[in-house]
């Protein structure tokens, strides 16, 4: 559909199939989420999709659509869910285990979330170390293990009677790898599959299979997955979206926040120490040190390219930043992220800002996977393939073409993404640049 100045957009027509790698507390969460809201219960806060509204031309115009209704998105009412994990539970299980959510909220749901089963997951514990459940699929090579998930996705759409997939990974963060040989093009990772390199992980074996089947792929995780020579190559032959990586949520969030604003004021910094206590999965598997080195990485990069300290040596060029991760079952999916900033202003001065962000994770990552789910969807329909950096709103450390640097203050983010969203429907790009004079 188009207004006749937009680009060609397929109808959202039939149903569309989440694929949910790793059925924890975050994907759990978010399938509940969703049910509840078709069902009226709960309001799908923090979705830009769902909630979220959009201005188009001048600001004396007063049009400011919701988004679902100015882009054709897939409904709430038309989305299947299917994924694979390593625990044989139920959502609902799952979601109990995980204790995000209420008893008054998941009984109501029950029913559905009992019906919503993970499939046996690619799963090694080499690379997930403080994990190893039952729920694992078997095979003679890696090759054999995705063509095991190929099988499940080709079944899920039968029998769903799907028009349309699209892939989130919700699973847990790998050890640290950076991208080598068996990375650096498409027959190089086949052949590693061949061989079962030791360097292709599950997580890329999710990313091959669906991006092979033209399958948006999205990675909330730190893992390198998608984010390598190989799987842009093969998006781009595929003409599929992929986005990464790492949801965006508390404690890097907040940083996204505050640090455009420092900047913007031209206060330095001296250091920014972080520190989190979350005792779910994610926090028992980032207290091993070769996961958390993927989500330190993650976490790190984001106030180097916030305040570019190569432009501005006087205010930025001698932050110790540093970030913690502590494992502490009692505080459960209850993430607590801990804060000082040392500041300087006028004449040096230094100040001090502290921040305790009492969140709840699976809460805040929840409406972020739904929105990635339905938004790189509409990428598929509009013909975009290849990385999907208007997306980047959602993560801390956002895929990029190469050689370019990613993009991480929050606000120009999101001017980015509804700024597509306008390009996409033939609408004016807003800037700020325009003067507007009234009689």
């Amino acid at each position: 559909m188009t207004n006749g100045k937009g680009r060609d957009i397929k109808p959202a027509s039939g149903k569309l199939g989440v694929l949910l790698p790793g059925m924890g507390a975050v994907a759990t969460t978010f399938v509940a989420g969703v049910e509840a809201a078709r069902q009226g219960i709960a309001k799908p806060i923090g979705s830009l999709t769902q909630m979220g509204t959009i201005r188009l031309g001048k600001r004396t115009d007063d049009r400011s659509p919701l988004v679902k209704d100015f882009v054709p998105l897939a409904k709430l009412e038309d989305i299947e869910f299917g994924g694979w994990d390593v625990y044989p539970d139920s959502a609902y299980e799952a979601a109990k285990k995980a204790g995000v959510l209420d008893a008054s909220h998941l009984e109501p749901l029950r029913g559905f979330l009992e019906g919503v089963k993970p499939w046996p997951a690619v799963f090694d514990p080499q690379y997930v170390k403080k994990l190893n459940g039952p729920n694992v699929k078997k095979g003679k090579s890696k090759r054999d293990l995705a063509e095991q998930v190929s099988d499940d996705i080709a079944r899920f759409k039968k029998e769903r009677n799907l028009d349309r997939m699209v892939m989130v990974w919700c699973g847990s963060t790998e050890v640290y790898r950076q991208a080598g040989e068996v990375h650096s093009s498409l027959a190089a990772f086949e052949k590693g599959l061949d061989e079962s390199h030791p360097d292709i992980l599950p997580s890329m074996i999710y990313a091959y299979c669906a991006i092979k089947e033209g399958i948006p792929y999205n990675n909330g995780a730190p893992n390198l997955s998608g984010d390598f020579p190989a799987m842009v190559e093969l998006a781009k032959k595929t003409g599929t979206p992929i986005s990464g990586k790492d949801f965006k949520t508390g404690q890097t969030f907040m940083k996204t926040l505050l640090a455009p604003g420092f900047k913007a004021r031209l206060l330095g910094m001296n250091g920014w120490y972080s520190t989190n206590i979350l005792g779910n999965r994610d926090g028992e598997v980032l207290d091993d040190p070769e996961s958390f080195k993927s989500k330190e990485v993650s976490k790190l990069g984001v106030l180097e390219q916030i305040l570019q300290p190569q432009l501005y040596p006087d205010l930025y060029g001698k932050i110790h930043h540093v970030v913690r991760i502590n494992y502490y079952p009692p505080r459960g999916d209850n993430k607590e992220g801990w804060d000082n900033i040392d500041i300087f202003g006028w004449m040096g001065y230094p100040m001090q800002i502290k921040v305790d962000f009492l969140c709840r994770d699976s809460i805040l990552a929840a409406p972020i996977v739904l929105d990635l789910a339905i938004f790189s969807d509409l990428a598929s329909r509009c013909g975009m393939s290849g990385i999907q950096e208007w997306l980047s709103f959602y993560f801390k450390s956002p895929q990029t073409a190469p050689g370019l640097y990613p993009e991480h203050d929050v606000f120009i983010q999101l001017m980015k993404l509804k700024n597509t969203l306008r390009h996409l429907r033939g609408e004016e790009l807003i800037t700020h640049l325009g003067l507007e004079y009234y009689d």
